[in-house]
């Protein structure tokens, strides 16, 4: 069976839009982003996540700068971000060209207007088994599709592949909490990983992002299992996963497609998030 992860994102596009409308505020929730330079993919991403926006009825704040801008100049225009009381959520659209320093940029943004959940007191917290304000919108959108997709995690063991920071590690720590709705057994394999097979044959829900077209083929997978594929390649002009699609499917029981899973699902979670950073400053005044 396949999961929908583009039908599920619409239903909570949907879901947030009717919560805005209903809303009684003097303002509608607002998102502000930070593109900087010309990299095709940021641009696309970022006019696909400005659509959303538009469509349940959140505000956008576009920030564009030239590949050359300076540290400081993004910097002083975070500062300012984060002291307007008009602006909920702040996104920094990753990558940053080489000569800025991407990690003080994600720890100027404050924690609560984070929508992306990158800055560190939000890691920490969510590493620490407390509430972070927001959680990372790659693994929350996973949480959510499993949810949505009456998958339950707890008691099972889950393999993730790959250790990135915004995908494989938060994701570890949110499905490893003490929650009815998580509780997994987590493993994470990564590339210096030396009996990758022995560990991949052993997960109910396996969850590819290693950014690695095809590189999870049949006889790596248990008989049964869940798989999500996380990776978006290139292979031969097409958009591939991190899984041997055609080989895969008939071997799991639920599996996610690229395009049309989990990328859909980021890019609701974003959204969410932004809408959780407007009602809870609107419960503060």
């Amino acid at each position: 069976m396949i999961i929908d992860g583009k039908k599920t994102s619409q239903d909570i596009l949907e879901e947030l839009s009717e919560q805005i409308k209903k809303h009684q505020g003097s303002r509608a929730p607002c998102l502000a982003y930070i593109l900087v330079g010309e990299y095709e993919a940021s641009h696309l991403y970022v006019k696909r996540k400005v659509q959303a926006c538009e469509r349940v009825g959140i505000n956008v704040k576009g920030n564009v700068f030239e590949e050359s801008v300076c540290q400081k100049q993004i910097l002083e225009l975070i500062h300012g971000l984060n002291l307007d009381p008009t602006v909920d959520g702040i996104l920094v659209q990753m990558p940053l060209p080489s000569h800025i320093n991407a990690q003080q940029i994600v720890e100027a943004v404050s924690p609560q207007k984070d929508v992306d959940g990158f800055h560190p007191f939000n890691i920490g917290r969510l590493l620490l088994g407390y509430t972070p304000f927001f959680v990372p919108c790659t693994p929350l959108g996973i949480h959510e599709l499993l949810m949505r997709s009456n998958i339950q995690v707890s008691h099972k063991n889950v393999v993730i592949m790959g250790r990135s920071n915004i995908v494989g590690k938060p994701l570890a720590a949110l499905l490893m909490q003490k929650t009815s709705q998580t509780n997994a057994t987590v493993t994470v394999v990564h590339s210096h990983t030396s009996n990758l097979e022995e560990i991949t044959l052993n997960a109910d829900v396996l969850i590819t992002a290693m950014g690695s077209p095809e590189l999870v083929k049949a006889h790596m997978v248990k008989k049964g299992a869940i798989v999500i594929d996380v990776g978006i390649n290139r292979l031969h002009g097409k958009l591939v996963g991190d899984v041997d699609f055609k080989n895969v499917e008939p071997q799991a029981s639920q599996i996610t497609p690229v395009p049309g899973g989990v990328g859909p699902m980021t890019i609701a979670m974003l959204l969410s998030n932004t809408l959780k950073s407007y009602q809870m400053k609107a419960q503060l005044t």
